[in-house]
């Protein structure tokens, strides 16, 4: 190696640590909202769709990230929980389709229940009778796509910090934020709790199945779910959770007027860009009823007397992050509209699916959170680099 070529090596060896993920701590946090628009790009992305393969690579694209940048905190643990609530979901759309029968005709028929004749009234409605490949999958394509947008929302659930979503809301919504929190925060907690109290009576060399070990762990969870509530009401009681200021009541009501008119807006605007003929309208709908609705709660942020510490800064990572999520979703949406029989491949007649390119490539943007995201301190005290 000549000394040019080796100055160059050093150069490009010490410039590379900037351009790594820095390890994790207090200050550098990703918001929580990052993380949350970065999921939902991806389940919006994944509400285009019901090509299994797109939606595949969708939910390993979530799982990948969830793995590499997960903290050791309970509502971290709620990713597995998720998918299996995935699972089930699919498992439910196909037997519902097995015995309440499909709108979708077929000629392959895989078997044949008795069937339940019904009154006239009833028409239209089947219960059991024949069964087809084609109903069958049409009801997997449908319920992977439900299942998808699930897992979606479980890795924003397991990748944000529930108290730093808290932080980051208007002071119009922080007593309904923390409800939702408190009820988010919930089932991680239960599912730790069951976590660690299986791994007590494993060690134990007591059974950790059967209906007898479900009824002594579920005991205990419950008692302690009861017991952390009751601490949370203590907790929240003495911060003055529900206290207000006085404001006039003209601010109340045009406060009330623009927030609900400016929701529905929100509504019929997020409904014209989703439906195949409101595009027209869609856009200004959602962006009048944006401002109307930011000014309200602008407003309605008046009656809130908390004070905010430390509230979160969007560096440029936490814009990659949302980015990421929010080119995956604008990518699919344009896939839909230039071959939308990529995104939804037929099942009559049967065919296997095919994975379109460049959708499936847009959608590998959204890998872009495991390598710019701080790193999490792993458990056993090292930190890894991407």
């Amino acid at each position: 190696m000549t000394g040019t070529t080796a100055g160059r090596a050093d150069t490009a060896t010490h410039r590379l640590p900037a351009w790594r993920a820095p390890a994790a701590t207090r200050s550098n946090a990703v918001p929580a909202g990052a993380w949350w628009l970065w999921a939902l790009g991806l389940a919006t992305a994944a509400s285009r769709t019901t090509n299994p393969l797109l939606l595949g690579l969708l939910v390993g694209v979530a799982g990948y990230v969830v793995a590499a940048r997960r903290t050791d905190a309970p509502w971290a643990r709620s990713y597995g929980m998720f998918i299996r609530i995935g699972l089930f979901v699919i498992a439910v759309r196909l037997l519902f389709s097995v015995f309440l029968g499909s709108p979708i005709p077929g000629t392959h028929t895989l078997f044949t229940l008795p069937e339940v004749p019904l009154p006239d009234w009833a028409k239209g409605v089947r219960i059991g009778g024949r069964v087809t490949a084609e109903q069958m999958l049409f009801a997997l394509y449908d319920g992977a796509k439900l299942a998808a947008l699930l897992i979606c929302v479980g890795a924003a659930n397991s990748l944000a910090n529930p108290a730093r979503l808290l932080k980051s809301l208007p002071g119009a919504l922080y007593e309904a934020g923390v409800a939702v929190v408190v009820a988010m925060t919930f089932a991680p907690n239960m599912v730790a709790d069951v976590l660690r109290l299986r791994t007590a009576r494993r060690l134990r060399g007591r059974p950790t199945g059967g209906v007898r070990a479900v009824l002594q762990i579920g005991l205990p969870v419950l008692e302690g779910a009861l017991e952390r509530s009751v601490a949370v009401a203590a907790s929240m009681d003495a911060r003055g959770y529900g206290r207000t200021a006085r404001v006039p009541a003209a601010v109340r009501h045009t406060t009330n007027v623009l927030t609900l008119g400016g929701l529905l807006g929100v509504c019929a605007g997020t409904y014209g860009l989703l439906a195949a003929e409101g595009a027209g309208y869609g856009v200004p709908l959602l962006v009048a009823g944006l401002l109307a609705a930011m000014a309200g709660l602008r407003l309605g942020g008046a009656r809130s007397v908390r004070t905010r510490y430390r509230p979160d800064r969007w560096g440029v990572r936490a814009w990659l992050i949302a980015g990421s999520g929010a080119a995956v979703a604008a990518a699919m949406i344009r896939a839909g509209t230039a071959d939308p029989a990529a995104l939804h491949p037929g099942v009559i007649p049967l065919t296997a699916p095919v994975l379109p390119l460049w959708p499936a490539a847009a959608v590998l943007l959204g890998l872009l959170p495991a390598v710019v995201a701080p790193v999490p301190p792993s458990p056993t005290g090292f930190q890894e680099q991407v």
